[in-house]
């Protein structure tokens, strides 16, 4: 019964999951996240840190375990990517305060700590290209990912301008549906640099959620190993054991 109960579960949330991703926008771009290419994580982070970090905190990262996990040094991120004056073994917070971020955002905006988990590498990469110019907006942009965000594009310095093109209104609500996104006006970088700034973020992004998995899977090796070593030695006792027995 106990199965039971964990396989309905484990269903119901698929089921959960799917209704959000279908409310949300449709399907989702893959990410092709990699936490063992140690240069995109470096990569994600300084993106992280120069456009996301002025609203978004990590709270339950700190400067001295990204550094040691991402091959940085002390100086290097100190001087790189801590913007807020924190020190070295503190979490990363962020200096916006809940009043100018309640003027701005009507909000504060969340901690992104955990958002991979909860969301999944897939989501996030597709909500940080599904940015686009709505005039409509409070602020200007809206998402095709997650309809009416409270949030700008951070990173339209780099993709320029994306507007949407709509598809046939609803019958019964009158809405236009966004049928498809295009950069009218190009940014720093083309369509696949763009592509890979936002999947190096959704790294450094998913390994912020769980720092242990970077050693986790360099230890799944070993253990592996270890029970294929162990199995064989378990499996010789057994030959010499039942030999015994049968003479």
């Amino acid at each position: 019964m106990r199965i039971v109960k964990k396989l309905a579960t484990f269903v119901a949330g698929l089921l959960v999951s799917a209704t959000a991703f279908a409310s949300e926008g449709g399907n989702l771009m893959q990410s092709g996240t990699d936490l063992n290419d140690r240069a995109s994580l470096q990569r994600g982070a300084q993106l992280y840190m120069n456009y996301c970090s002025g609203c978004h905190s990590l709270k339950y990262l700190r400067y001295s375990r990204m550094a040691e996990d991402l091959g940085l040094t002390e100086e290097e991120v100190m001087k790189n990517l801590n913007f807020t004056g924190a020190k070295f073994g503190e979490q990363i917070q962020v200096s916006l305060t809940p009043d100018h971020a309640n003027q701005w955002f009507g909000k504060m905006p969340p901690d992104l700590s955990l958002i991979t988990r909860v969301r999944g590498s897939d989501w996030v990469y597709t909500y940080l290209n599904s940015f686009y110019l709505d005039e409509g907006r409070p602020l200007g942009w809206n998402n095709k990912l997650f309809p009416n965000a409270s949030m700008p594009n951070p990173l339209w310095e780099l993709q320029g301008l994306q507007h949407a093109e709509f598809g046939e209104p609803d019958k019964t609500t009158g809405d236009r549906p966004v049928h498809a996104l295009k950069v009218t006006q190009p940014g720093k970088l083309d369509a696949e640099g763009f592509k890979t700034a936002t999947r190096d973020i959704t790294t450094f992004l998913e390994y912020a959620g769980e720092p242990a998995a970077l050693k986790r899977q360099s230890l799944g090796v070993w253990v592996i190993l270890f029970l294929v070593l162990f199995t064989f030695i378990a499996y010789l006792l057994k030959t010499e054991y039942w030999r015994d027995v049968e003479h």
